[in-house]
């Protein structure tokens, strides 16, 4: 998989896409994560890449020809379009579902808004889609993309030694993830359930599968109902056989 970054700070995002996993996965050729520099496509000596917004206001806007000619380079070098995402907080908040949705394709450019925003008409002539990462704002887009490659690579094969490592943990099937432990066994007068330290691996597993059940419907019950649960543990949530109180306002 290709994902183009088009930024103001390129050196930032290298620095991030360099290490552990994703930067490990880059130097074998899991993934390949290319970084371009808006600037270099500004046509004025001084390469201004931004100016006042029309009908005034504050700060200022990212402007249109130099995002369009670097994309147009992407587009040109490519031999074609990929699917191409403005990180904004007007988007739509990402979920590991569309991760796994993204994850699928052969390519994604990422569009990194700074300063007050960027020119409406570049991103309806260019953009496929906006994504958010949550219902607040930073001062740039570079971050938000920096946790839409790391999300989005993680699944692609050959990122992590073994699919499962994603397939069992938080929101891959819509529950949380299990509560994990390691040694020792008893810390600080803590122990260890005593089912993780007994070898049998289908009571671990079914043990597993309550707390996530557990977890998920204390800390985020909306997700069950996306979630993929058999009747006995749809009949099950919130009874006394998963340990679960209904929460009390």
């Amino acid at each position: 998989m290709r994902i183009d970054l088009l930024t103001l700070f390129p050196e930032m995002c290298e620095a991030v896409m360099s290490e552990s996993i994703i930067g490990r996965a880059r130097r074998k050729g899991a993934v390949q994560i290319c970084c371009h520099q808006i600037r270099d496509y500004a046509y004025d000596r001084h390469k201004r890449v931004d100016d006042s917004p029309f009908g005034g206001g504050m700060g200022m806007l990212l402007k249109a020809e130099p995002i369009a000619l670097c994309m147009e380079d992407v587009i040109q070098h490519l031999g074609c379009k990929p699917h191409t995402v403005f990180l904004s907080p007007e988007g739509k908040t990402l979920t590991q579902q569309r991760v796994r949705e993204l994850s699928n394709l052969n390519g994604l450019m990422l569009l990194c808004g700074h300063y007050e925003g960027v020119d409406e008409r570049v991103l309806e002539a260019y953009v496929d889609e906006e994504v958010s990462i949550g219902d607040y704002v930073v001062t740039g887009g570079e971050l938000p993309a920096l946790v839409l490659v790391d999300a989005v690579c993680r699944m692609v094969p050959g990122v992590l030694a073994d699919d499962e490592c994603f397939q069992m943990e938080s929101h891959y099937g819509s529950l949380l993830e299990y509560p994990q432990y390691t040694r020792p066994a008893v810390w600080r007068g803590h122990e260890t359930p005593q089912v993780l330290l007994s070898g049998d691996h289908a009571k671990v597993k079914r043990w597993r599968r309550q707390q996530s059940l557990k977890m998920t419907y204390r800390k985020r019950p909306e997700l069950l109902r996306s979630a993929d649960l058999t009747s006995e543990e749809r009949n099950g949530i919130g009874r006394w056989e998963y340990g679960i109180q209904p929460h009390k306002d």
